[in-house]
């Protein structure tokens, strides 16, 4: 643990000294060290920042620590850096990831229990409440939609209302990927047109078939991309184990800070620390 957290810091005041972010000589504590407490949080905590504010204060690894509310309002200046950091992790696991292999799929984040949907005051309306269908139960809140290679390793990934479904996210992914790389996802990115739209730019959408499908495949390559698939559910298992029972924020703003960390935290996790 005690290399992971100087490791962690050291990523991210290297990548703010590369982007030459500015910051004032007065503060007491450095935004590196905001974004190292915050991920130590999502890492080892369920995302519970005054634990770790506790822990690396007492610890001595972060002595000037800043007091709950002022540290809230650090974290939240630079959330967009947290998206930075996860961007490129994202790079370096495509660079090694050899094969361009993909995978696709999304998972539900619950915002809250469904006997407290009325007095949600984070998300309000039906466009949260979504259904998960592998376990036959609604969610109410957000989907976090997630792009992973093949040994799992998180690339990109966005957050949608509860209700939207694979199909229609599957366009708002960036597909930033190597010419000829393989995307495979289940059957509910199944959309022939993006297909070959993608086709025209050197990339393969190859999600599985339907039984009714007008582009069948080979019962052998069926079976290899559902053995693929293993990678993004692997992953998402990953993800599972670092999210609290219930992600605890005031605002949806807040909730969704929450969320990024989470993913960021998961992409550190395959690190060979």
């Amino acid at each position: 643990m005690d290399t992971q957290i100087i490791a962690i810091f050291c990523l991210c005041d290297d990548m703010l000294k590369a982007l030459h972010h500015p910051e004032d000589k007065q503060c007491r504590m450095s935004d590196a060290e905001v974004m190292t407490t915050a991920l130590v949080a999502a890492l080892h905590f369920r995302g519970n920042f005054e634990a770790a504010r506790q822990f690396l204060r007492t610890q001595g690894y972060i002595p000037q620590m800043l007091s709950k509310s002022r540290f809230n309002r650090r974290l939240h200046r630079l959330s967009e850096l947290f998206l930075t950091l996860f961007q490129g992790l994202g790079e370096f696991w495509k660079a090694l990831n050899a094969e361009s292999r993909y995978l696709i799929d999304s998972f539900p984040l619950s915002a809250c229990d469904p006997c407290r949907i009325a007095r949600s005051r984070r998300y309000r309306g039906e466009v949260w409440r979504g259904y998960l269908a592998s376990k036959r139960r609604y969610f109410y809140g957000l989907k976090v939609h997630l792009l992973v290679t093949a040994q799992g390793q998180p690339v990109e990934f966005f957050l949608t209302p509860g209700s939207y479904s694979d199909t229609r996210a599957l366009r708002a992914y960036s597909f930033d990927l190597p010419e000829g790389a393989q995307v495979i996802g289940d059957r509910a990115y199944n959309d022939y047109q993006l297909e070959d739209a993608l086709a025209l730019a050197g990339l393969h959408l190859t999600p599985l078939r339907r039984r009714n499908t007008r582009r069948a495949v080979p019962p052998w390559e069926a079976y290899l991309r559902q053995l693929y698939r293993r990678a993004i559910e692997t992953t998402g298992s990953l993800l599972e184990r670092l999210l609290p029972k219930s992600i605890h924020t005031v605002t949806a703003r807040g909730f969704e800070l929450k969320s990024a960390l989470f993913l960021v935290a998961c992409s550190l996790n395959f690190l060979p620390w």
